[in-house]
């Protein structure tokens, strides 16, 4: 059997357990990366809503269903589990592109029900607080004159976001992507890890998840991937552009459910959500996971969705990456 066949019985012998246990929200990677976070962004948002005719239950239950960069969590909600009507699954900007690629089968965007989009996130490139890399200009002259020597850990293969997040930076630094070296894992939890343990000397992937392990001294970010020095833990961190390198990657990040959930229970969800959006204590929330305001729930959120995954679609054929 494939990993991924094994991933889908593991989920289905599981499913009448979580759902016996309310709310699901599923993590589509392995623990301690940005769609984790999510997970428990959400679960954090939703326990402080009550005093409606129809609260969401308040004991959300984190469970988590790597594989294939989100593959396995996508096919099990759409082939076994189409109706479940307390079960979210994390995505992200990442999710749309190997969607837009075709790394879901002949899925579409209009396959599952979108439910809220939490914040925004952006791209970043990480070394070991120790590395020898003090800037990113340093980085990209070794990936240049030697780029044998640097392993480069990455959510996903050749084509993911973060695969595309570094190749577009060595690329506006005049470096041909094809002479690195990626090392593909699953979620950014396990690409810190690999860092950390030295199997790799670099990670691309994304800001809230360096905010992570940035706290803790034991990372160097060393470029951020927006227009402007983010607010908090990675105040500290210049963002290419101020290195000469023009390259920013926004990432969205949020939930959806099955396909065949009732209307009136994503209605319920998409209006919870509605309300968690609007709480002040939320906004602190949010920005504590390293977070930044981008809300949009229900049919705002499939229509941004569709717009995102069709313009995905467009640059990945452009790069020959579409299946």
């Amino acid at each position: 059997m494939t990993k991924v066949l094994l991933a889908l019985i593991a989920a289905l012998l599981l499913s009448a357990a979580a759902q016996a246990a309310g709310l699901e929200c599923i993590v589509p990677s392995k623990p301690g990366g940005a769609m984790d976070l999510t997970c428990k962004l959400a679960q954090k948002g939703l326990q402080g809503l009550s005093g409606t005719p129809k609260p969401p239950p308040s004991d959300m239950h984190i469970s988590y269903l790597p594989g294939g960069i989100g593959a396995v969590a996508w096919h099990s909600l759409v082939s076994q589990r189409r109706a479940e009507p307390n079960t979210l699954v994390a995505f992200s900007g990442g999710s749309l592109l190997n969607l837009a690629q075709g790394k879901f089968g002949k899925a579409t965007s209009s396959d599952v029900r979108w439910v809220a989009a939490l914040g925004a996130d952006y791209g970043m490139i990480a070394v070991r607080a120790d590395s020898p890399y003090k800037t990113l200009g340093q980085l990209v002259t070794t990936l240049k004159d030697h780029p044998e020597k640097v392993l480069i850990g990455v959510s996903g293969t050749i084509g993911s976001q973060d695969w595309l997040k570094m190749a577009m930076v060595v690329k506006a630094a005049g470096v041909d992507p094809k002479v690195l070296r990626f090392v593909a894992l699953e979620g950014g939890g396990e690409a810190f890890a690999a860092m950390h343990a030295n199997l790799v000397q670099v990670v691309s992937g994304d800001a809230s998840e360096a905010t992570l392990y940035a706290a803790g001294g034991n990372t160097r970010v060393l470029a951020i991937l927006a227009e402007h020095r983010l607010p908090g833990v990675l105040a500290n961190a210049p963002t290419a552009r101020e290195q000469g390198i023009d390259v920013v990657w926004p990432i969205i990040r949020g939930l959806w459910m099955g396909p065949q959930v009732t209307d009136a229970d994503y209605r319920h969800w998409v209006a919870s959500f509605d309300r968690v959006l609007a709480s002040p204590q939320f906004a602190q929330m949010r920005a504590e996971s390293g977070l930044f305001p981008f809300g949009l729930t229900g049919d705002a959120l499939a229509a941004y969705v569709k717009k995102a995954v069709d313009d995905y679609g467009r640059r990945a054929a452009e790069l020959g990456l579409v299946r």
